[in-house]
């Protein structure tokens, strides 16, 4: 790492090692997050070719999200273990491995096992490259802007992963959409072991292998019910699988809170403001998952676009998002930082009440609403993780980060069903009386079975529905702002060298250094 003699090594400024390791860590997480959408389009080949059940299409989509998901914070804390180059490694070779499987899979049953070993090794990647950020850039300002751009890597990863999977279906079979990922995975093999050093907590303590079931047993029910309440309204088998999830969530938090060696670090919340990040991450996700419920079928189903024209029109927001994160880190280095999230917090939900003014042909105002709530939304996300990050040990950075995008992945699924049931039910009133039953049930249905009349009147329906819930996300947003303001306060760092390096995990006597603290 580049550092000069006579400067402390824990606040070394990066150099030109560390910023291109920094590039090459950027390509597993585009990967990652592309690897939710790139199979939008290649559904229909799928279908055609492998004749999966109606079951067996839904889990070809879900296991990748569920093992991410429920394996977060089981990978993060190995990687503190065994060290975080060594996992980012294991999991480029797992993923690699697994995109060759399922471009080459001969049944629905190879696809879903494939994409399940995509989601372990989309589970290594993630809290990997995070915590290898924490790790390589010491320098406050370096470290900040460097989670700006992962952030908006994170972002744009999504909708260009619909887009890569339509342009490659135009050219080749289904599977190239998975191949995609291959080269990426060895240039990644290839050049880390030069780029990237090796980290890891000197001492770990025993890995607590129970907490491993209990984590995923308390994770993957939550999501799992939320989603299908989403898709298809709050049911007893549904609600019963979200309480157990809860219920196996209340064990692992008191086996992590208990004196034994746990696979949480009690160290990471001794930090105050680092639960608070969580939340906040946590709110932002809501909102963004709760956004692209609606603008994608919206830009489908009111609009009537195919598939691939809504996802190169979904990429126009992304343009604006992929500077607005480096964007808010250089802000937060002259304003304090809690006035700058809380100012994101605000934009998202000037963004949601830009939504809350479309109607039926709003194309403009709905791309122009999506991008300036992706854009606070964005700025929120990129100052939390740093500010958290920069809060716990360097040695925890890899539990860290697992919590982080864990809160995210639960934030995302509660905001989709909780603004989509929003939507519904306002869809489902409106509706008239008459119209047949899969027609109140959603909007793609009344185009499938109803006439030019009825599915005007279910367009009409939708974007009312559409308006309600974008208002509830403006005054879920506007209360993140206010949270914000109460939980966080800048304090001021300390001038001397290894202001930000939290030499003792188990006090608070660094709490005056970091970049954001609660008020008292």
């Amino acid at each position: 790492m580049t550092q000069p003699t006579h400067q402390d090594p824990t606040t070394a400024r990066a150099g030109r090692k560390e910023w291109t390791a920094f590039v090459v860590l950027l390509l597993p997480l585009l990967l990652v997050s592309m690897d939710v959408s790139v199979l939008f389009f290649a559904i229909p080949s799928i279908a055609r070719e492998l004749h999966p059940s109606s079951t067996q299409q839904l889990w070809i989509f879900d296991i990748y999200a569920f093992a991410l998901a429920g394996l977060l914070i089981t990978m993060g804390s190995l990687g503190d273990r065994i060290g975080r180059r060594k996992l980012l490694l294991f999991g480029a070779a797992a993923f690699g491995v697994a995109s060759v499987g399922a471009a080459y899979a001969q049944s629905a049953g190879m696809l879903i096992a494939a994409r399940a070993v995509l989601g372990v090794g989309g589970a290594t990647l993630m809290p990997s490259t995070m915590a290898l950020i924490r790790n390589m850039f010491t320098d406050t300002k370096q470290r900040s802007k460097a989670v700006g751009i992962w952030s908006g890597a994170m972002a744009g990863g999504i909708a260009l992963g619909s887009v890569l999977s339509g342009v490659m279906l135009e050219h080749f079979w289904w599977g190239s959409v998975f191949l995609v990922n291959v080269p990426a995975m060895v240039l990644l093999l290839a050049l880390v072991p030069f780029l990237v050093p090796e980290f890891k907590d000197p001492r770990p303590g025993r890995f607590d292998l129970l907490s491993v079931p209990l984590s995923m047993g308390s994770v993957l029910p939550v999501i799992y019910g939320v989603k299908e309440m989403a898709a298809h309204g709050c049911t007893v088998p549904m609600l019963l699988c979200v309480l157990a999830g809860l219920a196996v969530g209340t064990v692992f938090v008191r086996r992590q809170r208990s004196g034994r060696p746990t696979m949480i670090s009690r160290a990471l919340f001794r930090k105050r403001g680092f639960g608070a990040g969580i939340t906040l991450n946590a709110l932002a996700a809501f909102a963004m998952m709760g956004s692209a419920y609606f603008t994608t079928q919206y830009l489908q189903s009111v609009l009537g676009m195919s598939t691939m024209e809504a996802a190169l029109w979904s990429m126009a927001p992304s343009v604006a998002v992929g500077f607005a994160a480096p964007a808010a880190t250089a802000v937060a280095q002259r304003v304090k930082r809690s006035s700058v999230v809380a100012a994101g917090f605000v934009i998202a939900a000037a963004g949601f009440v830009v939504l809350n003014l479309t109607g039926t042909d709003s194309l403009w105002l709905l791309l122009a609403g999506t991008a300036v709530s992706s854009c606070g939304i964005v700025t929120v996300m990129a100052l939390v993780a740093d500010a958290a990050l920069a809060l716990v040990p360097v040695d925890k950075a890899g539990s860290a980060a697992s919590l982080l995008e864990t809160g995210q992945e639960f934030g995302g699924a509660m905001g989709m069903a909780a603004l989509g049931s929003v939507g519904t039910a306002v869809y489902r009133a409106d509706m008239p009386a008459s119209a047949p039953d899969q027609a109140r049930e959603t909007l793609g249905e009344a185009r499938a079975v109803g006439g030019p009349g009825l599915v005007e009147q279910a367009q009409q329906a939708f974007v009312h529905g559409m308006h309600f819930a974008a208002a509830g996300g403006a005054v879920l947003l506007l209360a993140g702002a206010v949270l914000t303001v109460a939980l966080l306060r800048e304090r001021s760092r300390t001038a001397g060298p290894g202001a930000d390096t939290h030499p003792d995990p188990g006090t608070d006597t660094d709490a005056a250094t970091t970049p954001m603290a609660p008020a008292a």
